[in-house]
């Protein structure tokens, strides 16, 4: 049996080929194309070939299994993979060698592919953050010029600053600056409502999704973005799992009789991280989504300080959420009740 390695990236792509004896029968750097996938695996036997996970992985992947081939995509992070290799001198051909002879091996930690339908949801959920980002970038230069005349926007949502910016008493001159900026802002609230209405939709129709969203602070964008995040929730072994894959533990230097703690690792997807911070300072103002939540992030506030509370908030929200997919029940604010005052 044949084991190939790719070392991929963006433009080209080195590729090895070994035997079941170590023996090297192809090594070769192509465009990181289709047609010249199809050219070189097309006609081989079916082998296993091993990739790293990366922004182009997910579709070569797919091309190459659809050729016949077993395909793993591999975890970078996990260091046996990569066997003696050094980073004094690192090329191309090296690391492809050190990822045949793990595939011949068998020495890997395949990576999480995420599936089809939550693929999209990423895809969709990312082009509205930028689009959102888009729009507060154009706020924020228009509200910088406006003080640099010594006027001052209105404090107020982001989808009502058009309206607010309307009925100030704004320089002509200024105005004709400002044209293109609104015609973007105008361009960009229409597009923004019609993502909104979708994530609505689609986590009404999702039962996972609807059931996250009727935790405290949890609406659609932070239900999808959590299941979309983290897929399939069997993958986890525990609510802790998560709270580390989403960076919100804290970093740890311990050796002995010494034990420092500093502030959360922020591995993983930030996006996800961030907003559960906001979800987090949704219950901190009000007590309307739980009043346990609320009054224990309050008192925790009063100890250590409110960013260190409202972090500790977005951990606990993260666990609570895994809890409520993994055993498919909806928001209990009694149970959470029962289990602050024990605690």
């Amino acid at each position: 049996m044949e084991y190939g390695a790719i070392d991929l990236h963006t433009k080209e792509s080195q590729i090895r080929i070994v035997a079941s004896d170590g023996r090297v029968v192809l090594d070769q750097r192509i465009a990181t194309r289709r047609d010249r996938f199809t050219w070189l695996f097309g006609e081989r036997p079916a082998m296993r070939i091993l990739l790293e996970t990366g922004t182009e992985s997910e579709w070569v992947a797919q091309h190459l299994e659809s050729l016949g081939h077993e395909v793993v995509v591999a975890d970078p992070n996990y260091s046996p993979m990569y066997g003696e290799r050094t980073r004094r001198i690192k090329t191309d051909k090296r690391d492809v060698a050190a990822l045949a002879e793990a595939n011949r091996r068998e020495i890997y930690r395949p990576a999480h592919r995420v599936s089809a339908a939550q693929r999209d949801v990423r895809r969709r959920l990312r082009i509205r953050t930028h689009l959102v980002g888009m729009r507060r970038q154009v706020i924020s230069v228009m509200r910088a010029h406006l003080r640099a005349e010594g006027l001052r926007l209105r404090s107020g949502a982001a989808d009502s600053m058009l309206a607010r910016y309307r009925k100030m008493d704004v320089p002509a001159a200024l105005q004709e600056i400002f044209a293109p900026l609104l015609e973007m802002l105008e361009t960009l609230e229409p597009l923004i409502r019609q993502a909104d209405q979708w994530a609505k939709q689609q986590a009404a129709r999702d039962p996972v999704t609807a059931r996250l969203t009727t935790a405290p602070g949890v609406g659609p964008i932070v239900a999808l973005s959590f299941r979309a995040t983290l897929d399939d929730v069997t993958r986890f072994s525990d609510a802790g799992h998560v709270t580390s894959y989403l960076g919100l533990v804290p970093r740890e230097s311990s050796s002995g009789d010494r034990r420092c703690r500093g502030g959360i690792t922020k591995a993983g997807p930030g996006h996800m991280r961030t907003l559960l911070l906001q979800a987090a300072w949704t219950v901190w103002r009000t007590p309307s989504g739980s009043a346990a939540l609320h009054a224990w992030v309050r008192r925790l506030g009063e100890r250590r300080g409110r960013k260190v509370a409202v972090v500790g908030l977005a951990r606990r929200l993260a666990r609570i959420l895994f809890a409520m997919w993994r055993d498919g029940h909806l928001f209990q604010p009694t149970r959470l009740t029962r289990i602050t005052v024990a605690a």
